[in-house]
């Protein structure tokens, strides 16, 4: 029995640890996405110059997992459903810090406000700014990723050695 609880013991730390590396991964992830969907919005506002909400439907599955229901709330807001606040764009998203929400929060309300050539100079202007968030994000995942990983293990191996 005792076997048994270092066992499920050793198996959540190295558990809480992966949950908690996964953090810098998906943030790292919904940089990446949101850059693709930036790109894409710039290319098809000035070649086809289709309407948002088609734009944003039309999105492949992959970068819509990698937003994180964003879209989906930005699209509520398209048809009228609700107003275009913080708390119904991020609604069930909590990984950014509030500075970067407020940065994607002004992209996301920026869309559709300005003429073509303004608008794609602004998708550009905040595209860099999601790059620099992106190797930042890539640089935490780096550093912080693989350490709460190895500390859950450690920490589990502790708990093994303690209780042995």
């Amino acid at each position: 029995m005792k076997w048994i609880i270092i066992a499920i013991l050793f198996a959540a730390c190295v558990a809480g640890g992966y949950l908690f590396s996964m953090k810098y991964k998906k943030r790292q992830s919904f940089y990446s996405a949101l850059i693709l969907f930036a790109q894409k919005l710039d290319v098809e506002i000035n070649f086809s110059r289709e309407r948002l909400k088609n734009l944003i439907l039309s999105m492949d599955e992959k970068t819509k997992k990698n937003l994180y229901g964003i879209d989906k709330n930005f699209l509520t807001y398209l048809d009228g459903s609700s107003e275009l606040t913080g708390e119904v764009l991020f609604k069930n998203f909590n990984l950014l810090k509030p500075e970067e929400k407020e940065t994607v929060f002004l992209f996301f309300k920026s869309l559709g406000r300005s003429d073509v050539l303004g608008q794609s100079k602004e998708i550009q202007n905040f595209v860099k700014r999601f790059d620099e968030s992106l190797s930042k994000c890539a640089q935490d995942n780096k550093k912080y990723g693989g350490l709460c990983f190895k500390l859950g293990i450690i920490l589990g191996l502790f708990l093994v050695v303690v209780l042995i």
